[in-house]
């Protein structure tokens, strides 16, 4: 390994998308440790705005006209957001950016901010297509516990609202292993969620994160084994028809969440927003860098007109940039392809063969085939092991 180049060799751009970032929330959950704040007062929506499209004139460089294929807006609470502000917005993202046709625009959302059944037919009509509720779950005392702003009722109400405005591509996060929760409970939260056929649902454990409440005071953890409890789940919606194609992503045939998809794969993407974090290859250059924005809401309205508005940017090395692919490419259930491997990050495989090798003799990796064309994939021990594989990586 000493002699590889510390140039990565590019075949052809990289796909591209766009993360938003909105940093308020109505109340900051006691398990996020999202960069995200409470509101305080008016959220400065003009002028969050005007510093979002900004942030994304400096970045513009840095790609070269290449075209969007999905944009995400995310948080953070989004829906605290005004129709009309995600309206501008969209708009002034339109008039710099090359975006694909039909590309996946979607909006969090939280059931506790939508006022009335108006609010999703606005968001649908400033070009938001898809949305990702923040259900958590459909129990009132899980929510309680969880200290979310939306009960049972404002979730089933959020959900029937966003189907009535005509979205058919709709994401539920759910939460498992919570406080106390059985199985059983946990299955319950399935079989509602499942009951209004959303495309798609994300389905994972709820982790205690370092420097939240949760972490200080955690919650009693669940008396079953927790990979119990997610087998049981898994099993369920493969019976109900989604399939899981990542750890906790599960879909409709078709419907799996192409920008989620692109940051798995380790393809590129601008970010922009208080802390927005980016990605971006430079085909020419060979280079891969990594870019994050100021964090604090206020310093990144201060900043918004200036370069410091871009709090880090490092240029990656190879050993990182062969840590950070496999750190998402095993997420996928179908794993990657040695081609994949080659255009996301500019390296040739065999500068990963021996880890490789170490984890095929730990039967953590295996090679399978799909459509004729061959993948490296976790198994099923080595998904549910995945950091102990990702060590094997570790420069």
């Amino acid at each position: 390994m000493t002699n590889i180049t510390k140039k990565f060799h590019f075949t052809k751009p990289l796909p591209l998308s766009l993360y938003i970032h909105i940093p308020w929330c109505i109340r900051k959950c006691p398990y996020c440790d999202f960069n995200s704040y409470q509101i305080q007062g008016k959220i400065p929506e003009n002028d969050y705005i005007n510093a979002l499209l900004t942030d994304l004139e400096q970045d513009l460089p840095k790609i070269q006209e290449r075209t969007i294929s999905s944009i995400f807006i995310g948080g953070g609470t989004p829906s605290v957001l005004s129709p009309e502000a995600i309206y501008q917005l969209l708009a002034g993202i339109q008039k710099r950016l090359l975006i694909r046709k039909n590309t996946e625009i979607t909006l969090e959302a939280n059931p506790g901010t939508i006022k009335d059944n108006t609010c999703f037919q606005a968001f649908r009509e400033a070009g938001i297509n898809r949305l990702s509720l923040g259900i958590q779950s459909f129990n009132e005392t899980a929510l309680q516990r969880l200290e979310r702003i939306h009960g049972h009722i404002e979730a089933i109400n959020a959900i029937e609202s966003a189907m009535k405005a005509g979205f058919n591509q709709i994401n539920f996060d759910l939460m498992f292993g919570l406080a106390a929760q059985t199985i059983e409970a946990a299955l319950e939260d399935l079989e509602i969620a499942v009951s209004f056929q959303p495309s798609h649902l994300s389905w994972y454990q709820l982790t205690i994160e370092p420097n939240t409440p949760f972490y200080h005071n955690p919650p009693p953890l669940p008396d079953n084994d927790i990979w119990e409890m997610q087998k049981a789940g898994q099993n369920y919606l493969t019976k109900q028809g989604y399939f899981q194609y990542e750890i906790s992503a599960y879909a409709k045939s078709g419907q799996q969440c192409q920008h989620n998809l692109n940051y798995w794969k380790f393809g590129d993407y601008l970010g922009i927003g208080a802390g927005a974090h980016g990605k971006i290859s430079d085909t020419h250059l060979g280079t891969i860098t990594r870019l994050s924005k100021q964090r604090h809401p206020q310093n990144y309205l201060q900043l918004a007109t200036s370069p410091a508005i871009t709090a880090n940017h490092a240029k990656l090395t190879p050993p990182e940039v062969g840590l950070e692919f496999m750190m998402n490419a095993l997420r996928l259930h179908e794993g990657f392809t040695n081609q994949t491997f080659i255009e996301n990050t500019g390296l040739n495989l065999a500068y990963l063969e021996k880890p490789i090798q170490q984890a095929y003799l730990q039967n953590w990796l295996i090679k399978s085939e799909k459509n004729g064309i061959q993948h490296i994939r976790t198994t099923d021990t080595g998904m549910r092991f995945l950091n102990e594989v990702l060590n094997l990586f570790v420069p």
